[in-house]
């Protein structure tokens, strides 16, 4: 077995080893190599996922590093994470610190998406393997409150001033962590100043293509409302008016969008035949993951199969 000394005063895992004329370290060639590798090779401190990744963040690093020190040990990290059989790898990067980008792109790194001040790349590592990390999200989610009198039969209806060709639903995007119901109701409160009660969700729509989605699909979500106020207050920055409107009329009048029509159709079906027929209700039932929870929406099942274990 070939032996060999190791150079005095080197510092591993905070371990100094050392070699003195009194007192000398030795290890076997092939472990000497792998004690060197470990020893000079710097690697970025990251997170393990559970699909064989790692997710580096840059702004939780303690050392801040510049183009140079950046280039190096990104390509000793990377050859280290092949070495070990890693699938993908994700580098958060501040705003701050984007003059790496540049950096990290060269070392086969690629855009996934951004977050506030925070762009998120990646690099596949298994290139004899199909790339699977997923894209960044498809579709956007718009939501409208469908505000329905059903004393009068009367519909809520807006026009945008960017749009005020047709009348329309008041609705808008879903913010983040928003749930959609609060959504319906909250864009029907800015916008036309009506409160409003959430009932169920007539329907939704799916849209690729959408010319205002940044080149998302998009996804539309009709919620039944039922009002709780009537006195309309228009936010003029946005809506050009209001009116209340008879869904009998919606329902086959001319130069009124096809959705429109059709979801004063359904709504006269559920007040003649009952929203039974017509609606999805909401449900909240615990998830998978621990501790979370999700909202389910279907067609109401009856209470002899809704049952518990």
């Amino acid at each position: 077995m070939s032996i060999t000394k190791l150079p005095t005063a080197v510092l591993l895992s905070g371990t100094r080893i050392f070699s003195r004329a009194s007192s000398k370290f030795m290890l076997p060639r092939r472990q000497e190599r792998q004690v060197f590798r470990s020893m000079v090779t710097a690697v970025l401190t990251g997170k393990e996922d559970r699909y064989n990744g790692i997710t580096v963040d840059l702004a939780d690093l303690s050392e801040k590093y510049n183009q140079s020190s950046f280039d190096k040990i990104l390509k000793d990290s990377l050859q280290q994470w092949k070495e070990s059989g890693k699938k993908a790898i994700w580098i958060r990067v501040p705003i701050l610190q984007s003059g790496l980008i540049p950096i990290a792109a060269q070392q086969g790194f690629t855009f996934h998406h951004t977050r506030g001040d925070t762009v998120i790349l990646c690099r596949w590592l298994k290139e004899e393997s199909l790339n699977r990390i997923p894209c960044f999200a498809s579709h956007q989610v718009g939501v409208a409150g469908f505000v329905l009198n059903e004393d009068k039969g009367h519909v809520l209806m807006v026009q945008d001033k960017i749009r005020v060709a047709l009348w329309k639903f008041p609705g808008g995007l879903s913010d983040p962590g928003e749930d959609i119901a609060d959504t319906a109701v909250r864009e029907v409160r800015e916008e036309t100043g009506i409160e409003t009660e959430f009932k169920s969700v007539l329907s939704f729509r799916q849209q690729h293509n959408h010319p205002n989605a940044f080149g998302n699909s998009d996804i539309y979500v009709i919620c039944r409302l039922r009002p709780l106020t009537f006195d309309l207050s228009i936010c003029e920055e946005e809506v050009a008016a209001a009116q209340w409107m008879s869904i009998y009329d919606l329902a086959y009048k001319e130069n009124i969008s096809a959705l429109t029509t059709r979801l004063c159709r359904l709504a006269i079906y559920g007040l003649e035949e009952g929203f039974d027929k017509v609606d999805f209700i909401v449900d909240e039932l615990p998830s998978v993951y621990k501790g979370t929870f999700y909202k389910l929406f279907h067609k109401r099942l009856p209470i002899i199969y809704n049952y518990s274990d």
